[in-house]
């Protein structure tokens, strides 16, 4: 291995060791070349965690070896790096290491880390997002194609709730759309305003789009993971790089980019030539902060006129009030007394 680099990024100096250790044989990516990506899109990546506690995805042989999540900030996090404090689900605190300068990546990227995993929340007040997140998800006999069609259609379903989104790749086959929002609501809040979004977006494409959380009634349509917004499930960054072969990276995109835009197409060479020429495509949600009035009436409107409440959380999550039994549905018809509850 070479020799241990200091690179300077905001006026700070970073130090990378094993720089030429490679990360992506396929390509023969290094963990320089994944630190010199990230150093070419900063500011974006920077606004796209600035603020936010962050889970750091690890990778420290390289996407070949054993990854984990790094949810608790290190012992040895230096000083200049802030942490902000969150809750899991199960009411245990943490901190978490909450970026505020492109140096801060740099330091992550020098532990491994590929992709962030920033929450939807600031440091200021932690238990109400000031983010949106909605994941589109292609099932097995969907593709990327069918993600983009379920998002032209949520951003019409989106402006009529009074919101505007900005839609991302995952940097695998799905779709991510991100509304900035004010933060005003809780995470189950939150959550409810998206399974009043999915749930709007799948009556108008019931053959495409589904909000079931049970596998086996999903079929071949594009999922609306509504529980991406749960406490502590967090999505991939924007600039985040994934762990797949071509060094993928969770593409921030235009609108109009979507029906030609293809996830292989944005890479770590490849999204440092686009920025170089377009800059942060999604610079422009800084200073936004839309209203979920309208989801929550909408998801009041759901129950109150169809019967249709909460779904099931992560099973990992508590128990919450006037939440479904997380039963498979065909086990719960297939026991005594059987259904859903």
């Amino acid at each position: 291995m070479g020799d241990a680099l200091e690179l300077t990024i905001g006026g700070r100096a970073v130090r990378l060791s094993h720089p030429e250790k490679v990360y992506f044989p396929e390509r023969g990516y290094t963990k320089l070349d994944v630190a010199r990506y990230f150093e070419a899109v900063q500011d974006g990546a920077l606004r796209a965690v600035r603020d936010r506690p962050t889970t750091l995805q690890r990778f420290v042989d390289g996407i070949g070896g054993e990854a984990f999540y790094q949810k608790r900030a290190p012992r040895d996090l230096p000083d200049w790096i802030p942490t902000a404090r969150i809750s899991f689900p199960s009411g245990r605190p943490a901190d978490e290491m909450c970026p505020t300068e492109p140096a801060a990546i740099l330091w992550a990227v020098n532990r491994g880390c590929l992709t962030f995993h920033p929450w939807p929340v600031r440091s200021a007040d932690t238990d109400r997002p000031d983010e949106l997140r909605i994941d589109l998800d292609p099932q097995p006999g969907t593709d990327f194609a069918d993600a983009v069609r379920a998002a032209h259609q949520l951003r019409a379903v989106l402006e009529e709730f009074g919101m505007r989104g900005w839609p991302k790749t995952s940097g695998g086959r799905g779709l991510h759309v991100f509304v900035p929002i004010r933060p005003r609501w809780t995470f189950v809040e939150v959550r409810h305003a998206v399974i009043a979004v999915g749930r709007e977006l799948e009556r108008r494409m019931p053959d495409q789009v589904t909000t079931a959380w049970w596998k086996e009634e999903r079929g071949q349509r594009v999922f609306v993971d509504f529980n991406q917004m749960a406490r502590d499930r967090t999505i991939a960054s924007a600039y985040s790089v994934r762990p797949f072969p071509h060094a993928p990276v969770s593409a921030p995109l235009r609108w109009e980019e979507l029906d030609t835009a293809r996830p292989e197409h944005f890479d770590i060479v490849t999204m440092r030539a686009r920025y170089a020429e377009l800059g942060d495509v999604h610079a422009d949600m800084d200073g936004q902060a839309f209203d979920l009035d309208a989801a929550l009436e909408s998801a009041a409107r759901d129950e109150r006129e169809r019967g249709l409440g909460d779904l099931p959380y992560p099973p990992e999550h508590p128990k919450m009030a006037g939440e479904p039994k997380r039963v498979q549905p065909s086990r719960a018809k297939a026991e005594p007394g059987g259904g859903e509850g």
